[in-house]
């Protein structure tokens, strides 16, 4: 066993014995194991990766192949090698220590970079290559993006074996299907001009504006048949299950059976395993799935298609945390093929795709847009105060009307915040966020204290408003928890169904009701909602993040898209302050619109995307000596450290929070573009360092983190 870096990585792995010999330039010696076992007569050393997440062993090892093994030890298969502390020790003619660990071949060589005796190869698990040279390509990319291991993006990548699924042929792949007809894709101005570079082969990429309603899961259909048609794969990814089920019935009506396979866990591990040796294996061409069906190992991938890339599922919870948009990006830059960022409204990463050229708008004239979205009224905190049957019954009057008279002809989504959004500070004039004038991070005032930034963690005791001169602030109205309850007792005749976390639906009927609904969870009306009310909105648009807006803006619009449009009179009543940028961008509907201005406010100010970016959290001292001995780039600019709130033991956590009952810190990294690569590099280098060295306190990074506040 040898390493392929250059630097020694412990007294367990060979790699000083192999620098020695390297530095006194010992020509390399045939490969050879510790017994003198018969070795394979050609390309007998293997080059493997082992499932070790650790940095510092983020690398290759070779390992010597027995002849025994020479038929199945071939690149991609999983292995089982020995590795660790005394791997390399003989004691009595046979090896000592070492144990077992699981890996994959990665490559075949005639010689290795060590010149001692190498381990052999354990064990070939399975003679199914699971892991191709363009998986591999592209699982290295995403951990040096992410500052992560090798090992740890695989562990997402390839899912785990199942002895049953491989022991089972695949089908047949089926010939390419004729090229679709565009369908509703003539509602947008480049829709069939899209389809039709799609079916010749090319490679469009475009961030597509959808229009309110049911269409968007056929619409993706179509897009993936014209794809097929040019002899081509293609690759879905969806937020959750009941999207994947809703493009999985629109490419079974649109292709037939047979063509496509659905990734999702529900459908269990030895079930899912088997669909994707069907992708792997080239017995079909179609992919649709959740967030780990980004690595799906389509063959010939021609388009790579993410639908609602702003919803938090595509954040992959697990080390290094990619993203679904950004893996997808990295798809189609390496494999050159089309790719569609798809969704009802518009993030700013989208926006900036757009902007910078790299792709093109897809969406559709105004006209289009004002008749299949409903009508939309809002409701502001004057007129609350004002009306007596708000402060009564802490429901608008008008919202009051607009569920009466939907329900004459339907059911009426109530679409109520979660609990636990945790409110900032805004002008108490004019509602603008408090910031601050250093760094623009959020201000907050924990327990009663002076005010102080969330990100860098100045004080601000002189804050003024930036908009208006004001110098007074209001903490953001989380509003009424009991509103679907003062709902029922309103309209005791009719049904009231709840859709959340515990329980979702997935689709009610077009009869009269009432549907209260969390963000996220509104079920799909047959002949679509009557009404919506979409209530507290400074719940959601008082979350202390920085994506408060936009993420405000894609529930109403996620929500409001399940109403009728105009001509069948839906209507929209919204519990916010009118005069709100996200609030006008709704009534309006115009996403792209907001995205393009929070996208222009963000580059002045120096935010993500414009610039790239990194968290770095654990116990107060382990994140200041990890920022110290960091070598960050010269542009880096580092804010912070600030103190993360505590985490009651008991009480509901996040991924990235500290363990229940420990004060961590957390340091954000900021570096303008052009110098995310080199973040990424300096950080996984001092980690990987402070992994060899043993130190006990964690520290977690985090690149391009979805909340930074």
């Amino acid at each position: 066993m040898s390493s392929e870096n250059e630097k020694s990585d412990g007294p367990e792995q060979l790699a000083l014995i192999r620098e020695t010999v390297r530095k006194a330039k010992v020509p390399r010696a045939k490969p050879r194991t510790w017994r003198g076992a018969a070795l394979a007569k050609e390309l007998p050393v293997a080059r493997v990766v082992v499932n070790k997440g650790v940095l510092h062993l983020d690398q290759f090892f070779d390992y010597a192949v027995p002849e025994e093994l020479d038929a199945v030890a071939q690149p991609g298969v999983r292995v089982r090698v020995r590795f660790g502390a005394g791997a390399h020790q003989v004691k009595n003619g046979r090896r000592e220590g070492g144990r077992l660990i699981d890996g994959f071949l990665v490559e075949r060589r005639a010689s290795s970079d060590y010149a001692g005796p190498l381990a052999a190869l354990a064990d070939v698990v399975s003679p199914e290559p699971v892991l191709g040279p363009e998986l591999l390509g592209l699982t290295r990319a995403v951990a040096d993006r992410y500052a992560g291991s090798l090992a740890d993006v695989l562990q997402l990548a390839v899912p785990p074996r199942s002895a049953k699924a491989e022991a089972s042929p695949s089908p047949a792949p089926l010939p390419p299907p004729p090229a679709p007809e565009p369908g509703t894709w003539t509602r947008y101005e480049r829709g069939p001009a899209f389809l039709e570079s799609l079916a010749r082969g090319g490679a469009p990429r475009a961030v597509w504006n959808a229009l309110p309603g049911p269409h968007w899961a056929e619409e993706i259909a179509r897009a993936v048949a014209a794809t097929l048609a040019s002899g081509r794969g293609a690759l879905v990814v969806v937020p959750d299950g009941r999207a994947a089920g809703r493009v999985d019935a629109a490419l079974t009506a649109v292709l037939g059976e047979g063509r496509h396979a659905l990734l999702t866990a529900e459908a269990g591990p030895e079930k899912r395993y088997a669909r994707w040796l069907a992708v792997r294996r080239g017995s079909v061409r179609a992919v649709v799935g959740t967030r780990a069906a980004m690595f799906a190992p389509v063959r010939d991938l021609g388009l790579a298609v993410i639908w609602d890339d702003g919803d938090g599922s595509h954040s992959e919870p697990h080390a290094p945390q990619p993203h679904a948009r950004e893996v997808l990006l990295l798809r189609a830059a390496h494999d050159r093929c089309a790719f569609l960022l798809g969704s009802t409204s518009c993030t700013v990463e989208a926006a900036q795709l757009v902007e910078s050229g790299w792709a093109k708008p897809l969406s559709a004239p105004r006209e289009q847009i004002r008749r299949a979205a409903p009508l939309i009224r809002t409701v502001g905190d004057g007129e609350l105060a004002r009306d007596e049957a708000a402060r009564a019954a802490r429901l608008p009057s008008l919202a009051w009307q607009a569920v009466r008279d939907g329900l004459r002809s339907g059911p009426v989504l109530v679409q109520v915040p979660r609990r636990g959004y945790v409110p900032r500070l805004a002008c108490e004039r004019c509602r603008a966020p408090a910031r601050c004038r250093h760094c623009a991070g959020p201000l907050e005032a924990p327990e009663q204290q002076e005010l102080r930034c969330g990100w860098c963690g100045r004080g601000a005791p002189d804050w003024s408003c930036v908009a208006c001169g004001s110098t007074r602030l209001r903490a953001s109205v989380v509003g009424a928890r009991r509103t679907a309850e003062e709902l029922g007792r309103a309209f005791p005749a009719v049904p009231v169904r709840t859709s959340g976390r515990d329980h979702v639906l997935d689709r009610v009927p077009g009869r009269p009701a009432l549907v209260v609904s969390t963000p996220g969870a509104e079920p799909v009306a047959e002949g679509g909602y009557a009404a919506a009310l979409l209530l507290d909105g400074w719940a959601m648009l008082g979350r202390p993040d920085l994506r408060a807006g936009e993420e405000a803006l894609r529930r109403w619009i996620d929500a409001a898209s399940l109403v009728r449009g105009q001509p069948d009179g839906g209507t929209v009543v919204v519990v916010a302050e009118p005069t709100l940028r996200p609030v006008q961008a709704l009534v309006r509907w115009d996403p792209v619109g907001h995205a393009q201005r929070e996208l222009a406010e963000r580059a002045e100010l120096g935010f993500p995307p414009v610039s790239r970016m990194a968290a770095v959290a654990g116990p107060p001292e382990a994140v200041t000596s990890f920022l110290t001995a960091a070598d960050l780039p010269p542009d880096a600019e580092v804010l912070g450290p600030v103190p993360l709130p505590v985490v009651r033991p008991g009480g509901a956590r996040r991924p990235g929070d500290p363990p229940p009952g420990e004060q961590w810190d957390r340091a954000l990294v900021r570096v303008p573009p052009g110098s995310g690569a080199a973040l990424a590099a300096a950080l996984k280098q001092a980690r990987a360092a402070r992994s060899a060295r043993g130190a006990g306190d964690p520290v977690r990074i985090r690149v391009d983190p979805v909340d930074i506040g």
